[in-house]
């Protein structure tokens, strides 16, 4: 096995594959990269058996074979090596000889045989959609997922496939986050699958704002994303999400607009002197204004008194200042809507001019 191309080309394939592999791993070739030369192309692969992302590159091949390379080592070295240099990697016996310029190193090596890898993953579901509209979804929602919950099926987002829609929803029992797309594509019946949270953070990072298109495929324990020469294949959380629709208030008819830039910088300040452990705010809705107050054990207190477009008087209800900065951080557009029904209620957030985008925030006791 033989391969060669300029250091930029290989770095940006081992930047892609790299963040899925574990620094501690159970099996020592999970440490390894998975290195495949035919034809001109070299792919990586690299896994920790709930996550795998393979991304290929054209390169100079003179032998072609697999074998695997330590990731991280791998990865450490050609990010060190100066700009601009051709970097050769070649296997001899056991071990693989990486030189570029005056540099050569080399390293050890295990059996392409023993590097597990997912294979057939049986589609029952394809749909395409913009690159930029996936990540602007999962960028929305994935805040607000679990982390370590006993509730297993939290600590992953749900992609909720429907006719002409395709959902991302994310809640850790607190909060919930929802946005939505269209699709062109026809769905033969509605699917819904659980990513694991790790999944959802490698998709976050190997997306890009540009004007490509990625597909989705759809399998029964897998999903399976292909964007250009990469490929991510994530196992999905066997569980049942709970039915978020049902968590979405109804009946939320007291509604507050306000600029969203205006109530982000009142919160933040109110926020200084919320109690450090619950972070605690009231909102007080009077006509045409919008009063926050947070307190703290130390006695102290903070006041703040924003102009709204709001008919609604006499309410007053409490939340945590984190989920709703988190909210209003992951909508886009001038003015917020606020939709609540009374003290006890949940608050819906959402943008003035479009429903794509919806947070659900529960109420704290003060």
């Amino acid at each position: 096995m033989r391969f060669s191309l300029q250091r930029e080309a290989l770095l940006k394939p081992l930047q892609q594959v790299v963040g899925v592999v574990e620094r501690r791993q159970t099996l020592p070739v999970l440490a390894n990269l998975l290195v495949n030369v035919s034809d001109g192309r070299v792919s990586f692969t690299g896994t920790d058996l709930e996550v795998e992302m393979v991304a290929a590159t054209a390169a100079v091949t003179s032998e072609p074979g697999e074998v695997t390379i330590p990731a991280r080592k791998l990865f450490d070295i050609c990010r060190a090596l100066p700009d601009g240099v051709n970097v050769d990697v070649k296997l001899s016996g056991d071990r693989v000889v990486i030189s570029a310029g005056r540099s050569r190193f080399t390293l050890a090596t295990l059996p392409a045989g023993e590097f597990p890898t997912v294979e057939n993953i049986e589609v029952v579901e394809k749909v395409e959609l913009p690159e930029a509209t996936l990540k602007n979804l999962m960028d929305r929602t994935a805040f607000a997922m679990a982390h370590q919950d006993v509730r297993y099926y939290l600590n992953g987002m749900l992609v909720d496939l429907r006719e002409n829609a395709l959902r991302c929803v994310a809640t850790d029992g607190h909060r919930l986050a929802l946005g939505e797309t269209a699709v062109e594509a026809k769905v033969s019946q509605r699917r819904q699958i659980i990513i694991p949270r790790k999944g959802v953070l490698e998709l976050q990072g190997l997306f890009e704002n540009g004007d490509g298109v990625v597909a989705l495929e759809f399998g029964k324990n897998h999903l399976r994303v292909r964007r250009g020469d990469v490929q991510f294949t994530s196992k999905l959380i066997d569980g049942r999400f709970p039915d978020y629709e049902a968590v979405i208030p109804i009946g939320a008819d007291k509604e507050v607009r306000i600029g969203r830039d205006t109530l982000r910088t009142a919160l933040q300040r109110a926020a200084i002197l919320s109690n450090e452990k619950y972070r605690g705010v009231k909102l007080d809705v009077a006509p045409g204004r919008l009063g926050i107050v947070a307190h703290n054990p130390e006695q102290e207190e903070a006041n703040e008194e924003l102009e709204a477009d709001t008919s609604v008087s006499d309410l007053s209800v409490g939340f945590n200042v984190n989920y709703l900065l988190d909210a209003l951080g992951a909508l886009s557009g001038e003015n917020v809507l606020l939709c609540l029904r009374d003290g006890q209620s949940s608050c819906l957030l959402r943008a003035q001019d479009s429903e794509e985008s919806r947070h659900v925030v529960m109420p704290l006791r003060l």
